[in-house]
């Protein structure tokens, strides 16, 4: 049971701090909610305290999870991902969202940025890389306790150099193979 106060992640929504616990009646039963108000974007949402377990809603990732963030964004281009069907990244990636994890959701979204670097976007995946992202800044400003702003630069920033880093071993590999690069 969560307090009032509490720092949690609501999977495919983000992070929030519960603002109040309210018995309300919808369609005739009264149950009681957690109020919780999203960091980025305002937004408030009305939880079933006795659905939390169901819906995966948990406690904000400890700093040093959060930092662990990085890491995964430092990574290269996972090249299974980034060359199987449409279809198929779209499901693995709302997988890895729905999943509430902090290190799978900065997956996706290192992911997508280096596929839109490199190739463009969908509209669809275009939809979830802003979603996915800003499922992951509102749980590392609430973890890190810093400005929004300066995480998602900083973020961009770590994808940007990752990025680079995996054109340039490419290109290095390619050399050491003997092939043509023009």
């Amino acid at each position: 049971m969560f307090s009032v106060g509490d720092k949690v992640v609501y999977p495919m929504h983000g992070a929030g701090t519960i603002e109040s616990i309210e018995e309300k009646e919808m369609l005739g039963n009264v149950d009681d909610y957690y109020i919780i108000k999203m960091p980025i974007g305002g937004m408030k949402l009305m939880v079933p305290t006795n659905k939390v377990d169901d819906i995966g809603v948990r406690e904000v990732s400890q700093r040093s999870e959060a930092d662990k963030v990085f890491d995964v964004l430092e990574k290269p281009k996972d090249p299974y991902i980034h060359d199987v069907n449409w279809s198929k990244r779209y499901n693995l990636n709302v997988e890895k969202i729905k999943s509430g994890n902090i290190l799978e959701v900065a997956e996706v979204v290192r992911e997508l940025s280096h596929r839109h670097m490199e190739r463009g976007l969908s509209i669809g995946e275009k939809k979830m890389l802003a979603t996915s992202k800003n499922i992951l800044l509102s749980e590392m400003v609430l973890a890190e306790n810093q400005d929004k702003e300066l995480l998602e630069n900083k973020i961009d920033s770590i994808i940007k150099e990752s990025y680079a880093a995996g054109i340039m071993d490419e290109a290095s590999n390619a050399n050491e193979n003997g092939d043509v690069i023009l």
